[in-house]
């Protein structure tokens, strides 16, 4: 495939960021635009592997959660981004049921898409399928709880590199040997002086942010004009600022997975690998509070969905089943390395999710 077909820079050069979302997202090309399953757990047949297809105990812990988060804000509507195979929303439907009114599905991948809907088809009842929704675009003002589970990292982000001391922005040029990383000069800079003087690549997060951002002003629109607002639940592998952009990090955090096989070079099999980035959490909280919105809890997935009550609802699950939720909350699993951020329209909300290991204080 040629992603070069229209250049918004000239010669023959493409930022990181637009380079990125021509590989996920290209209408006929993209990652996530072809007709194929890449979320599971067999790699003969899919790519990575998410917390709600690896146990649906994720999506049934989560639950509590967005049922506490739909009684403070006294709405009954689950908005979901990149809603992957469906089986995060089959869980929360199936957990939540009556609560809910309507749980909306944006996501910009058509087969994904079709998947989602397979999946609620074959696990839901006719009056459960009749609240789901699938929207191309957002609506003025949103209210209830707004869930992405591994969306953020989907996001394009800008590459910034330190090369003898001064700053690069890294894009991508076609060559006659292929696709190369190429620098240009650039005002941009992380949000941190990164100590040190030598050579140093990683990426800043605007995508991402300006996403919150639009995500605050729908909810805070919404409790201005109806008297509810809501809140958002962001699951993803990320750190806080310091330790995202730390001297030794020098590496940046990008990478690229294809058959549960990880690499860091996006340049190759473009279009046939997914591409991601670590979150900044602290940017993202950043850019929530100057929206308007209440940082209401940060922590660890592991702490979250212990504080959810994971290990009460295991209690009589199989030793497979266990087995498979665990992988959910150890360390050296996606306990640690996975965050989890509440945003809220409610200033005095202490979510349960968030009681015991809060971590808003380390943004």
């Amino acid at each position: 495939m040629s992603i070069f077909s229209s250049l918004s820079h000239a010669p023959n050069w493409k930022a990181f960021d637009v380079f990125m979302s021509d590989a996920l997202y290209h209408p006929a090309h993209g990652y996530y635009t072809r007709l194929q399953n890449q979320i599971g757990t067999n790699a003969a047949s899919s790519d990575f592997a998410t917390s709600p297809v690896l146990s649906p105990f994720f999506g049934e812990a989560l639950a509590k959660q967005v049922a506490e988060c739909l009684e403070v804000t006294g709405t009954s509507e689950v908005w979901e981004f990149g809603a992957g195979t469906g089986a995060l929303a089959l869980q929360v439907l199936t957990a939540l049921d009556e609560r809910l009114t309507r749980y909306c599905i944006v996501d910009l991948s058509g087969s994904l898409q079709a998947q989602q809907q397979a999946t609620l088809a074959a696990g839901l009842s006719a009056e459960q399928l009749s609240k789901v929704h699938w929207l191309q675009a957002l609506p003025d003002q949103m209210s209830g709880v707004i869930v992405g589970n591994e969306v953020l990292d989907a996001m394009p982000v800008k590459l910034l590199a330190r090369v003898d001391g001064v700053w690069h922005e890294r894009g991508v040029v076609q060559t006659e040997h292929g696709l190369q990383f190429a620098d240009i000069s650039t005002e941009l800079r992380p949000p941190l002086e990164i100590a040190g003087g030598g050579d140093y690549v990683t990426e800043i997060h605007p995508q991402g942010e300006a996403f919150i951002q639009t995500l605050a002003d729908k909810l805070l629109r919404s409790q201005v004009l109806t008297g509810k607002g809501g809140a958002v639940l962001m699951i993803d592998y990320g750190f806080g600022e310091s330790e995202y952009y730390h001297p030794e990090r020098s590496m940046g955090t990008l990478m690229c997975h294809r058959a549960h096989q990880s690499n860091t070079n996006p340049l190759v099999c473009v279009g046939e690998q997914d591409i991601t980035a670590h979150i900044n959490f602290t940017g993202i909280a950043l850019a929530a509070q100057g929206a308007g919105l209440t940082v209401s809890g940060y922590t660890s997935q592991g702490r979250f969905l212990l504080n959810c009550g994971l290990l009460d609802l295991l209690e009589h699950a199989s030793l497979a089943e266990k087995a498979m939720a665990q992988k959910l909350v150890t360390e050296h699993e996606m306990g640690e390395l996975f965050k989890v951020i509440c945003l809220s329209t409610a200033l005095d909300f202490e979510p349960l999710g968030f009681a015991v290991g809060d971590r808003s204080h380390a943004l």
